[in-house]
């Protein structure tokens, strides 16, 4: 009966793995301002983001100047310097200061019901734009709105259901880890054999870890390939690749524990029945 109770154990931590890491990382990363943002801060630098940015405000600012005969060497002027200003640091501070602003919608939504997406307001990125063009003396660049551009990052299908579950994770997120390290724990010490046990349980966090990596990257492909058309996939892509860019390190640490305690139990035996 030790036996079954410790392998059902080792079992539930294999399981309970990769539901903790997701559980810990929507309450304290996606739930967190601070490294929401901090995850979503290298993207500035990220040349397919950058892309999307420049061409949506571009699109955006198009024609919304009347400046007759030079209307197209204003438009042409515009994107070069949008393209120029994305790679500054200017830019990276109105991109965290949009995010940080995208995170607080977010969880408004959770909270209020309102709102059927998660958006990154351009403003601050047009606002900063127009600023350094008026400062250069550029003509009729003081005739540029700081409209509020938004860029759609996550759209709510069941906004209820979203907010029913993001608020179970992040209950979760307190215990679940814990409770797969007592179980982990609970496993070893009921079993016959300790060794084995926790060879086995090194073995359990593995394959645990190995499920947390499968069902980020099965999640990946899902999302884009659900994703509108006229949705740019390589910057969505690498969007979901720094929201989830903790699990992918979880993943990794967990493994690497998991082998480094069934390495350990083995060389442990070994060592014993050596004369």
């Amino acid at each position: 009966m030790r036996t079954i109770l410790s392998t059902v154990l080792i079992a539930l931590v294999a399981l309970l793995v990769p539901a903790s890491a997701v559980a810990y990382w929507a309450d304290r990363e996606l739930g967190n301002a601070d490294r929401y943002t901090a995850a979503m801060s290298p993207l500035a630098e990220n040349p397919k983001v950058q892309e999307v940015v420049v061409t949506q405000v571009t699109r955006a600012l198009a024609g919304q100047i009347d400046a007759g005969p030079f209307q197209i060497g204003l438009d042409t002027l515009l994107g070069e310097a949008l393209h120029s200003f994305a790679g500054t640091a200017a830019y990276r501070t109105a991109w965290d200061a949009a995010n940080r602003a995208a995170h607080a919608a977010f969880l408004d939504a959770l909270t209020t019901g309102h709102g059927d997406a998660l958006t990154i307001d351009l403003a601050p990125v047009i606002a900063q734009v127009r600023g350094d063009l008026v400062a250069d003396d550029v003509p009729f660049a003081d005739r540029i709105p700081v409209t509020h551009l938004t860029v759609k990052v996550m759209e709510y299908d069941n906004l209820a259901a979203l907010r029913k579950g993001f608020h179970m994770l992040q209950v979760a997120g307190v215990w679940l880890p814990v409770l797969t390290l007592v179980l982990a724990a609970t496993a070893i010490a009921v079993a016959v054999h300790r060794r084995r046990a926790l060879m086995a349980t090194g073995a359990g966090l593995a394959i645990g870890a190995g499920l947390l990596w499968l069902a980020v990257d099965v999640c990946r492909r899902l999302t884009l390939d659900d994703l509108p058309a006229d949705i740019d996939r390589p910057a969505a892509g690498a969007v979901y690749d720094a929201l989830t860019a903790y699990l992918r390190t979880t993943a990794w640490v967990v493994l690497a524990i998991g082998l480094a305690a069934a390495l350990a139990a083995w060389v442990m035996g070994r060592l014993r029945h050596t004369p």
